[in-house]
């Protein structure tokens, strides 16, 4: 983080602060900002955020011990070390966010992406990563940090060298997004896709839409609002900002778009057109899906104007979308398993599916363990019964599904007389591994797909292990 003083830094956060004997309000602050204790670091500042488990307060005696040079609280608490006291945390860490992003940005700069979609937010904010850092120094979330705590953290990462911020902005509910963007509006705005993700929470796809067009409706009149053409709820959006369109897709109007897309065991590839220009793309992540978060990051390219290869190069170097995520474990006997446990949404689960289906070569055979795609409410038999459906008319030929609530999975698949193929249904993990593990043969490729809360992603790992 940048540095400022401790007066500077309780402006920042509209809170009081007590000194202790040691310190002055000119004493200046420039660690890491951390919200656990573990990861506190000399110099660290330290939030005590107060949650539904546990209570950041209780950690500020860990927080001292591992050299926090002063304490986000919100109420004093005894530990001989400077003190900020306000009257809520979560607030307050937005608040230096916005301070720190305002005061580099001041400086003329930075440049603002922000990401929002139901499917494709982290791939596509490593892919951005990828070729943004080539260009110049370039700050991107770890993992998913893409809510009211992890975002303002990846945020407050910048400093005065930085020359790109990407926020990745995901959201639980209407304003969560909203909330986001008033901390670092974004110079560019990136929609992916509106699907059913999360569509439990939010109560419906028009409320998701609603949500995800946040990212865009606040943005000014020079920014720029890079937008799926080929969804409609995204290519909506666009009457919704004063920001300019710029599009990405299939459809010939695109202004960045793709053709010929091509899917092998090796990767991804396909004809990226902008303008009169041409290239071929080879990625080397999984998945036809995938060509359309690079289409959002080659947009992005062309608004920047990035060299063009310099961008593609960057993209085909990226080597995965993320752990768990298309991740291909190749074993020596043969077999290929395809780890994509950490989330799963109706969407995601069709495209991988899909991916599973177009890769699987003459003689190899294709195999689904599928777990339960969850916070999809009223929407949950229906879509788990869609994807059953969909893995006998991909001739997937063998299904091994896992848990009670993926079990319409297994049940529209066994009710599909046209199918030849196997389906399991078993309770656990475990059960799966066993079944597997004696049946797998050479030549086999496995798709182990589920949201994050089935822990599939661990099965996986075990898969592409060779059993001793």
């Amino acid at each position: 983080m940048i540095s400022l003083t401790l007066a500077e830094l309780a402006a920042a956060v509209d809170g009081v602060l007590r000194l202790s004997t040691t310190s002055a309000s000119g004493d200046l602050v420039a660690g890491s900002v951390q919200t656990d204790s573990r990861l506190v670091e000399p110099g660290s500042i330290f939030f005590a955020l107060s949650g539904e488990v546990t209570d950041g307060h209780l950690f500020a005696p860990s927080a001292t011990e591992g050299g926090a040079a002063v304490l986000i609280v919100e109420r004093a608490v005894e530990v001989v070390l400077p003190q900020i006291v306000v009257g809520d945390t979560l607030q307050a860490l937005a608040d230096l966010a916005k301070a720190v992003v305002a005061t580099v940005r001041a400086g003329g700069g930075l440049t603002i992406i922000g990401i929002t979609g139901s499917n494709g937010k982290t791939t596509t904010k490593n892919m951005l990563r990828a070729m943004l850092s080539a260009v110049g120094p370039t700050v991107a979330p770890p993992g998913s940090f893409n809510n009211q705590v992890g975002a303002p953290l990846s945020m407050l990462s910048i400093d005065f060298e930085t020359r790109f911020l990407v926020v990745e902005m995901g959201a639980s509910g209407a304003g969560d997004i909203a909330r986001t963007v008033a901390i670092a509006t974004p110079d560019i705005s990136v929609v992916l896709k509106v699907g059913l993700a999360h569509a439990g929470e939010f109560g419906s796809i028009e409320a998701t839409q609603r949500a995800k067009a946040e990212i865009v409706t606040e943005l000014p009149k020079g920014a720029v609002a890079v937008l799926n053409i080929d969804d409609e709820r995204v290519a909506a959006m666009a009457e919704l900002t004063a920001a300019r369109p710029l599009w990405f897709g299939l459809d010939a109007a695109a202004d960045v778009r793709a053709d010929h897309l091509r899917a092998t065991a090796t990767g991804t590839s396909f004809d990226l057109i902008v303008g009169d220009e041409h290239r071929t793309v080879r990625l080397r992540i999984l998945g036809e899906h995938h060509v359309m978060n690079a289409l959002a990051t080659l947009a992005v390219a062309y608004e920047l104007g990035l060299d063009l290869d310099a961008a593609i190069a960057a993209l085909e170097s990226v080597p995965r979308a993320e752990r768990w995520r298309m991740e291909v474990l190749r074993r020596a006997d043969g077999i290929v398993v395809i780890n994509d446990a950490y989330n799963a949404s109706p969407d995601s689960m069709a495209a991988a599916l899909k991916t599973l289906a177009q890769i699987v070569e003459p003689g190899q055979r294709s195999v689904a363990v599928l777990g339960e795609m969850t916070a999809l409410g009223e929407y949950a038999d229906e879509e788990h019964d869609r994807i059953g459906r969909l893995i006998v008319r991909l001739n997937i030929q063998k299904l091994v599904v896992i848990g009670h609530g993926a079990r319409h999975i297994h049940n529209a698949a066994g009710l599909e007389g046209s199918w030849d193929g196997e389906s399991v249904l078993v309770d656990t993990a475990d059960e799966a591994y066993d079944r597997l593990r004696d049946d797998l043969r050479g030549g086999d490729v496995v798709l182990v797909k589920s949201s994050k809360s089935a822990n599939l992603r661990f099965l996986g790992d075990r898969l592409g292990e060779v059993p001793e």
